[in-house]
């Protein structure tokens, strides 16, 4: 076949593309393989949707534009968003789908380049660099959606009563504001900021890729959750010696039962990690030569060229407080509208908190962007509905999904354990509330017969 035969389909949740003449070689689908062949269990290998939930991407495909800023400034001071990753690009696109003369301007403090964070956690062992990563640079969005784009500029204050936002380039107005800030890596006070690596965004992926660049490393990870040890994976994958670090005796222990735990550590430490559970970390401090000495509380020291630090993500209160909006564990938001508290005030991704939880998943985003877009627009919409997503731990050692999830007082069964696959469900009261499956088959449909 030629190139122009094969055919790309872009997921409707987090924008990978599945590209029939490359495949996805690591989910078991060669490359040549046609998207009508692919089994219709297939999920999406970054953020775990269905194959029903991806559509045709074309290129050729035209986006609407502004022709003149005349034009542009017609429906008054329009929306600015607060964010440049994949919620605030989410909002832009869904806002620019549904009106072409909208006034969109973005503020981000980084350069605004689109790229899906999930391939942070599996970038080094598959060879990628930031070039690889980034799909289509900050200034190449903006000028394809017709937004004005704000790059390396930080918001100071939000002034709701008067519609303003105060940024280090000066007050917007605005006649509806999109908060789409994300959360930031939580950083224990016996971690410093230094000579500690935080994975949640490029910037810092790029810098750790160039430090881990030089031939093989030691690397001490902290945080043993769904981050820490999808890194792990990733780094030992990549060829290097990673000890990862944790309060709790197994990996993702507050997440599984002991069962599926045990069997996650027999995988990474399969694939070369060092796994230290219930230790805590006293101090990181650096050598004369260069190097790090992370220690513990027990007395443990354990030597590093880099240290990672995967303790978990909060939202940054500062801005959102500052101008009175609820917060709980992240902006409050309406789980229909996505509305703050602020009147034409919107916000999604993983600054929000629905109901008292937040919600730092990539799948719900798209969904979340087009009930915002719909209701600034003012344009009938059904609503944001809040579903639990899927959790999918993407170690290639021992991959994890979880439907659910667990709760206090819930009984584990064991439904199936295979050396293939561990399959176990939660009850409470008689009523399944988590099923989880664990191994190279999880998440698979069995062949029947």
């Amino acid at each position: 076949m030629t190139q122009a035969q094969w055919k790309q389909f872009i997921c409707r949740a987090c924008g990978l593309i599945y590209d029939e003449q490359a495949g996805d070689p690591d989910s078991g689908i060669a490359p040549g393989t046609k998207f009508e062949d692919i089994p219709d269990d297939w999920v999406c290998p970054l953020c775990g949707v269905v194959k029903a939930d991806f559509e045709p991407y074309d290129h050729a495909v035209p986006v609407a534009t502004v022709s003149s800023s005349s034009k542009v400034f017609t429906r008054g001071l329009g929306a600015v968003i607060v964010g440049a990753g994949h919620a605030g690009w989410a909002v832009a696109e869904a806002l620019r789908a549904l009106d072409p003369t909208l006034p969109i301007t973005m503020v981000t403090s980084c350069n605004g380049d689109r790229y899906l964070k999930p391939e942070l956690s599996i970038a080094m062992s598959r060879g990628y660099t930031r070039e690889t990563i980034v799909r289509e640079s900050g200034s190449d969005s903006a000028q394809r959606l017709s937004v004005r784009l704000l790059a390396d500029t930080f918001v100071v204050g939000l002034t709701p009563s008067l519609h303003q936002v105060r940024t280090t380039r000066g007050t917007l107005r605005y006649t509806n504001l999109v908060l789409a800030m994300g959360a930031q890596p939580a950083l224990l006070p016996v971690l410093p900021a230094q000579l500690c690596w935080r994975i949640n965004e490029l910037s810092a992926w790029s810098g750790l890729h160039q430090k881990l660049s030089t031939g093989t490393k030691r690397v001490v990870i902290v945080g043993a959750g769904m981050v820490g040890c999808e890194l792990a994976d990733d780094f030992a994958r990549a060829g290097h010696q990673v000890v990862l670090l944790d309060l709790q005796p197994q990996p993702l222990a507050a997440l599984m039962p002991i069962q599926a735990s045990e069997r996650l550590r027999a995988g990474l430490e399969q694939t070369g990690v060092r796994f230290v559970g219930a230790v805590q970390v006293a101090s990181v401090t650096v050598g004369q030569d260069g190097s790090k000495f992370v220690t513990t509380q027990c007395g443990r020291a354990f030597e590093a060229d880099e240290v990672v630090a995967a303790t978990g993500l909060v939202t940054d209160a500062r801005i959102s407080k500052g101008a009175g909006l609820a917060f709980e564990r992240g902006i409050a938001v309406d789980s229909k509208t996505l509305q703050t508290s602020a009147p034409d005030v919107y916000a999604l991704g993983d600054c929000v908190s629905i109901e008292g939880a937040p919600c730092r998943f990539i799948e719900p985003i798209s969904k979340q962007a087009s009930a915002i877009a719909h209701a600034i627009l003012d344009i009938e919409y059904s609503g944001y509905a809040h579903t639990q997503p899927v959790i999918r731990l993407k170690t290639k050692s021992m991959p994890v999904v979880m439907h659910g999830l667990p709760v206090s007082g819930g009984v584990w069964e064991t439904k199936e354990d295979t050396s293939d696959v561990l399959k176990m469900q939660q009850s409470l009261l008689g009523q399944m509330v988590v099923t989880l499956e664990i191994g190279k088959l999880a998440g698979r449909k069995r062949a029947q017969g």
